[in-house]
């Protein structure tokens, strides 16, 4: 019911993985996962407060800076700022140290969290393009089934003249401006661009020409527009002679934001068959859309069922260009560069994988540790009263039961012991 030629384009092109997951079932741990290549569960989230990437820390842009790329992100950063006693009151000329360009990009621009996160402003390099010295109220749209779907934001510090619809088009400018601007002044030296879009995250606030686009409401127009959004970096990327030597990674930092109420009202299951949605530990959670498109070194319409990790890009792309990573920035992640290029693999690659601070994948099995339920079905959904006080453990073989219907942890004990042994290795290494 949510029509997306342009991500279907680089599937049918490249790589469909069906078994890829975010390190983490919401966005933080998901891109700390993504840049450092390192597990979540070692580092402390607390991204209100400081930065979570540490200046001597490898990240993907560190390591393909130092093999001659220039490095950008456009989009939403989520990780993090030093420097900052109050969001509400810093001034325009306030740095914001330990963010995108003290982190190996060259170029930044972007927001610091969340589009329904206040205060809303842009940053540019390592300072506001605007302060935020106004304020809005909280908002809702009248069509949402919940009290944080749809255009919903909250009450905070706005900068003069941000209009929360207009995110997602700056975005898009600003990542095809750097495309145009590299093929035109730096046209011998390979780029890489990291776009984390505020989208579809809420607000959902699709433009004028994307209303009624789909049949899901302003989630499935939103998604569309997103939809479009990598339609046109693919557009600017073909005009600019670059697509076919450029390897493009599509994915989500975690499930959606889908409640039984939009099943219901909508008659649509974003999460298809799978159990759960944001912040539940189940596959809902986690497991991802991962599609990547690389005509030189991956075979079009290649579907893989390897077990992945956002952790894993970090020693994917250091395969790809040739940069041999030290083990300990290897500790959870993966070269994947095999599984892209559908080699035949006498065993998998990844054995184990780690999601958050409570799940163990190994094989066919998963370990969830204290149940899957996350806080927002107990907060917005069925309601925190009806919550279970002390969620059982479970334990899945998802190659025959991938909806997560069948708690096999009682009858599967010594299994469930072997997966605990694996999260408490991670947790004290």
């Amino acid at each position: 019911k949510i029509p997306t030629p342009n991500i279907d384009r680089l599937a049918t092109e490249g790589v469909r993985f069906t078994d890829a997951h975010s390190p983490g079932p919401w966005c933080v741990p998901s891109r700390y996962g993504l840049l450092t290549g390192q597990y979540p569960i070692r580092a402390e989230l607390n991204w209100q407060e400081r930065a979570l990437i540490d200046p001597e820390q490898l990240t993907i842009a560190t390591m393909l800076k130092r093999n001659g790329y220039r490095t950008a992100c456009v989009g939403k950063w989520h990780l993090g700022f030093d420097g900052v006693d109050n969001w509400e009151t810093f001034r325009s000329d306030q740095i914001l140290s330990g963010g995108p360009v003290d982190c190996g990009f060259d170029t930044f621009f972007g927001m610091y969290a969340s589009l329904d996160i206040p205060p809303y402003f842009y940053i540019e390099g390592n300072r506001p393009v605007t302060p935020p010295t106004e304020t809005v109220a909280a908002h809702q749209s009248e069509e949402a089934t919940t009290t944080i779907s749809g255009a919903f934001w909250r009450a905070g510090n706005i900068a003069p003249g941000f209009a929360f619809e207009e995110v997602l088009p700056t975005f898009a400018q600003k990542a095809i401006a750097f495309i145009e601007n590299h093929q035109r002044t730096k046209n011998d030296t390979p780029f890489f661009l990291y776009v984390p879009l505020t989208a579809p995250h809420t607000p959902w606030v699709p433009t004028e020409d994307f209303q009624d686009k789909s049949q899901v409401g302003e989630y499935g127009d939103f998604t569309t527009q997103v939809d479009r959004t990598v339609g046109q970096l693919l557009q600017t990327l073909e005009e600019t002679g670059q697509l076919d030597s450029t390897l493009i990674i599509f994915a989500s930092d975690n499930g959606p934001v889908w409640f039984e109420q939009d099943v219901e009202e909508y008659g649509h299951r974003s999460a298809a068959n799978l159990r759960g949605m944001k912040l539940d530990n189940w596959e809902g959670g986690h497991r991802i859309p991962y599609v990547a498109r690389w005509p030189s070194q991956i075979p079009a319409g290649t579907v893989r069922n390897d077990l992945l990790c956002f952790t894993d890009v970090l020693a994917t792309l250091a395969a790809v260009v040739g940069d041999s990573l030290p083990e300990a920035d290897q500790l959870d992640s993966y070269d994947l560069l095999p599984a892209f290029q559908n080699e035949t693999l006498a065993k998998p690659i990844r054995q184990e994988l780690i999601i958050g601070e409570d799940v163990v994948r190994q094989g066919e099995w998963k370990l969830i540790v204290d149940g899957g339920e996350g806080g927002l079905h107990r907060r917005y959904g069925r309601g925190i009263e009806s919550a279970p006080t002390n969620p059982a453990d479970e334990l899945y073989n998802l190659r025959d039961d991938l909806s997560e219907t069948n708690n096999v942890y009682e009858a599967k004990t010594n299994k469930a012991e072997e997966l605990k042994a694996i999260l408490q290795r991670v947790k004290e290494e």
